[in-house]
């Protein structure tokens, strides 16, 4: 499977380098007008293998035949270089704008200047349902931080790790490094130890929880996005309950219940996984990290 955010690439490349792996790294040095990918963007390419995408299509593909001819005629070029495609007819692309690719040998010194851009978000993910699991399905390809907070696995009433409607220790197994599970005793207390300006998806299996969540996530008051699952009648309840716990209006105008992109319709976890994503992204895109 390919590697489609640009931590998880950089991570293959590590690999790659260390399997000695001769490979070179296609990056997308310089744009103009219209075009697939931004400036920064990476894909490796090997004889045999390909990873990550500079945008698909006729450029990707000759860029990638650029690549295996290069590393044909040297299996170990020492020396980059640059090559500059106008996305037009010839390429058998509509964008109009003009692309200069950068093909570097994958070595010590390219692993070295390779710049990470900062995480789109961190997220504080409440809940570990078939919902919470949705999500993190899809933050799997995201650049982000993401704590996935559960207090359930921590029920010794209940069978040790494989917990019905829990994440098997496959998938906890299998989660990248910037998704990191949590296992708790208390929800509310780890909200404490967040980020500040982090985003936070309430979303557990009982509502007395979700309300000590959110309300120690409003206490805060230095949160990106707060996001809570529910109906509107469940936000008409905790607005009440919040008020009279003493949040303040302007403080509660800022809790974002029911979650997901208004017009989605359907309560299939992926569905609600993927308009709640959308919105977060949306969300996110015109709230500036710092």
């Amino acid at each position: 499977m390919s590697s489609l955010s640009a931590r998880a690439l950089r991570r293959t490349a590590k690999q790659w380098w260390a399997a000695q792996r001769h490979a070179l790294v296609i990056s997308v040095d310089e744009i103009k007008g219209s075009t697939p990918r931004g400036t920064g963007t990476r894909m490796l390419v090997s004889t045999d293998q390909v990873d990550g995408t500079i945008g698909g299509g006729h450029l990707e593909w000759q860029a990638i035949d650029l690549a295996r001819h290069a590393l044909q005629e040297n299996t170990q070029p020492t020396a980059p270089w640059t090559r500059t495609f106008a996305l037009g007819p010839t390429l058998g692309q509509c964008c109009g704008g003009v692309v200069t690719l950068r093909f570097a040998p994958l070595n010590e010194a390219t692993l070295a200047n390779w710049a990470l851009p900062p995480p789109r978000f961190h997220l504080e993910l409440h809940g570990a349902g078939h919902v919470g699991q949705a999500i993190v399905r899809l933050l799997v390809d995201l650049d982000c931080t993401v704590r996935w907070i559960d207090e359930r696995a921590e029920d010794a009433s209940l069978p040790n790790a494989e917990q019905p409607g829990l994440p098997t220790l496959e998938m906890l197994a299998s989660l990248p490094p910037h998704i990191q599970w949590m296992a708790t005793e208390a929800a509310e207390h780890e909200v404490h130890d967040a980020p500040t300006k982090a985003c936070h998806l309430v979303l557990t299996h009982r509502h007395d929880l979700d309300l000590r969540i959110i309300d120690a996530v409003l206490r805060r008051g230095d949160f990106r996005f707060a996001g809570l699952i529910g109906s509107q009648t469940k936000r008409a309840k905790f607005l009440h309950r919040l008020a009279e716990q003493g949040i303040t209006p302007e403080t509660l105008a800022r809790l974002t219940c029911p979650i997901g992109l208004p017009g989605v319709i359907g309560k299939e976890p992926a569905v609600i996984a993927i308009a709640v994503l959308a919105q977060l992204l949306q969300h996110t895109s015109t709230s500036p990290q710092d």
